[in-house]
């Protein structure tokens, strides 16, 4: 099984760390293809910037997907995830609706926990896309800077426990660490904490791997099926060639 793990920032760094979480949520015969976004920012913080990710997303995936089981978006606002189920064939699963979905199968209400106070408008837009704000028991940001996004769960990690702490205190049943930068850190502090964490990027892993598994077919109908041919202007050559139909001059 191959799946490919798609960093929609710019960050190489950021990517590798992810690549090192993630042999944890691999079974054996799962690998992944890590790649980097060549154009946007260096992360993702805000709406704005979201929408210059997900058009990277779908680059990204134009050129990569072929040979490919799998594809899962490596930012936890899902930025790209409705365009790209849309336009390609194979599942593409989104760290923040898997994390949200797997923490409602964990209990009744889970809360969220991320490290910088702009992304909550982003995260509270992805919670009503999933259609879970009624599960949702509250959003959590850390209001100290901090110096480097690469190293901020070590940076950050006393604040990141003390509001999932406080999310515990609040009434959540489960906590999300949310944002690429944190992934690993629910193993880390899972013990220190009296209710489940969910670890988005483990999270989207499994659920990949087990769509996979379920071997459904790609939708032909619906709101999913992949819209007619059409000639697109100024669009990179494989995002190009797939939106006219023409993927078989790649």
């Amino acid at each position: 099984m191959r799946i490919l793990l798609l960093n929609p920032n710019t960050s190489a760094a950021m990517t590798a760390r992810m690549a090192r979480a993630a042999e944890a949520a691999l079974a054996p015969d799962a690998h992944i293809t890590a790649l980097t976004a060549t154009s946007g920012l260096p992360y993702i913080a805000s709406r704005a910037e979201a929408q210059l990710a997900g058009a990277a997303v779908l680059e990204t995936l134009a050129a990569h997907h072929s040979g490919h089981d799998a594809a899962v978006i490596a930012a936890y606002g899902d930025p790209g995830l409705v365009a790209a189920r849309e336009l390609f064939d194979l599942p593409v699963v989104g760290m923040a609706e898997a994390a949200m979905l797997t923490a409602c199968e964990l209990g009744a209400r889970f809360a969220v926990v991320t490290f910088a106070p702009a992304l909550l408008p982003w995260y509270e837009d992805a919670v009503a896309l999933a259609g879970l704000s009624a599960r949702c028991a509250g959003l959590h940001a850390v209001r100290r800077p901090f110096h480097a996004v690469t190293e901020v769960q070590d940076e950050l990690r006393p604040e990141i426990l003390a509001l999932a702490e406080r999310a515990v205190g609040e009434g959540a049943d489960v906590v999300i660490l949310a944002g690429a930068p944190l992934a690993g850190l629910a193993t880390t502090l899972r013990d220190a904490v009296p209710v489940p964490l969910v670890d988005p990027l483990a999270a989207a892993l499994g659920q990949a791997q087990a769509l996979v598994r379920l071997g459904t077919r790609p939708p032909r109908a619906g709101r999913f099926a992949r819209p007619p041919a059409k000639p697109a202007t100024g669009l990179a050559g494989p995002l190009a060639r797939w939106i006219a139909h023409r993927e078989e001059e790649s």
